[in-house]
């Protein structure tokens, strides 16, 4: 299932403070409506929500819509050079965001700050996703299993920290490939507190 946001037009008097809220541009000021503009670009986290003073904002969750893989990704307009990828963090990535398709890099957050040229060498233009196995919210990692259902991802390539704690990124990305019932190939990656591949 995918959360998504509804708006009731007729609460709705078109104050903005839903879309200021928005830190994914999900939602536009139309015709002096707030609307959902962006559906795919919805994390569901509801930031919009509490800004509403009129109430107007409630979670709806349904099935997610199968696309057909022959069919062109609408892309984000920041999408134009290879490897510009807005949101990367995994709590505000949206499980049906349009980036997520080909070969996905699932990272630790600290491998970036380790590695001088983290992007050159692990991402290029493929989509990203960043997380902390120990800081983050597991419930945040359930959303890997709707990010694999949901789009047309062929691998993954998980880029982690040697430290024990991070070790659970890959179980929890292998797990989560399972659970989607896909068949995707998951390849891991280990940075040493150097910085250097081990």
């Amino acid at each position: 299932m995918v959360k998504t946001i509804v708006i009731d037009e007729s609460k709705c008097d078109g104050c903005g403070l839903c879309v200021k809220a928005c830190h994914e541009g999900a939602l536009a000021l139309v015709d002096g409506k707030a609307k959902l503009v962006r559906p795919n670009f919805c994390d569901g986290m509801g930031d919009c929500l509490p800004a509403c003073p009129q109430d107007a904002i409630s979670f709806k969750e349904s099935e997610p819509v199968q696309r057909n893989p022959m069919q062109p990704l609408m892309a984000h307009p920041n999408m134009s050079v290879p490897g510009v990828q807005w949101p990367i963090q995994l709590a505000l990535v949206s499980p049906m965001s349009d980036v997520l398709k080909g070969r996905l890099v699932i990272a630790a957050d600290c491998t970036a700050f380790k590695v001088d040229n983290f992007k050159q060498r692990f991402v290029g233009g493929n989509p990203l996703v960043i997380g902390c196995p120990k800081l983050d919210d597991r419930a945040r990692f359930d959303k890997l299993t709707e990010i694999f259902r949901n789009n047309p991802i062929e691998s993954v390539e998980v880029v982690r920290m040697e430290v024990p704690c991070c070790s659970a990124l890959t179980r929890i990305v292998t797990s989560a490939v399972t659970m989607s019932g896909k068949c995707i190939s998951v390849k891991e990656v280990v940075i040493a507190r150097d910085g250097m591949t081990l």
